[in-house]
C-alpha cells in the first residue's frame, strides 16, 4: 500500500492530493477551488461512505496527500471516518473541518493524531497553511 505526498497526478505537476469530506456542497467547491489554486489535486466525497468508497476505487487504493473530514454528516459520520482513515492510512495527515466547535472535540482528535481542527467558514491563507502543514508534518514522519 503506497501513500504518495505530491508528483505528478494527471500529467500536471502539484503539491499533493487532498481529499475533502463534507456533506455541504459549497463547502467542498470553496475547499476545492481554494486548494487547486494553491496547486493541490483534490478530490471530494460528500460522507464517509463516499470517501472511503473513493479511495479503494479501481485496482490500487487512492495516492493521498491530506484528508480533511466534516463532523457532522449523514451515512457514515466524521469521526467514524477518521477513526477509519487512521487505521487504513495511518500515515496521511487528517484535518478536521466543521462548523460545530467544540473544545474537547478537538482537543480528543488532536489528542488522537489529528493534525489541525478548523473551524467553517475557514480563511482561505488558513486552510492552505493547515494542509502545507499536515504535509510537510507527513514528510518529517517518513523519513
Amino acid at each position: 500500500m503506497s501513500e504518495g505526498t505530491g508528483g505528478m497526478f494527471g500529467g500536471h505537476e502539484t503539491k499533493g492530493r487532498v481529499l475533502i469530506v463534507d456533506d455541504e456542497p459549497d463547502v467542498r467547491k470553496v475547499v476545492r477551488m481554494t486548494l487547486t489554486k494553491a496547486g493541490y489535486d483534490v478530490i471530494e466525497a460528500e460522507d464517509g461512505e463516499q470517501a472511503m468508497a473513493a479511495i479503494k476505487e479501481g485496482e490500487n487504493p487512492l495516492l493521498l496527500s491530506v484528508i480533511i473530514s466534516d463532523i457532522r454528516m449523514p451515512k457514515i459520520n466524521g469521526v467514524e471516518a477518521i477513526q477509519y482513515f487512521q487505521q487504513q492510512w495511518p500515515r496521511v495527515p487528517l484535518i478536521v473541518l466543521t462548523g460545530f466547535p467544540d473544545m474537547e472535540m478537538a482537543i480528543g482528535f488532536l489528542k488522537k493524531g489529528v493534525v489541525d481542527y478548523l473551524v467553517k467558514p475557514v480563511e482561505k491563507e488558513t486552510l492552505t497553511n493547515a494542509v502545507a502543514k499536515a504535509i510537510s508534518q507527513r514528510k518529517l514522519h517518513s523519513m
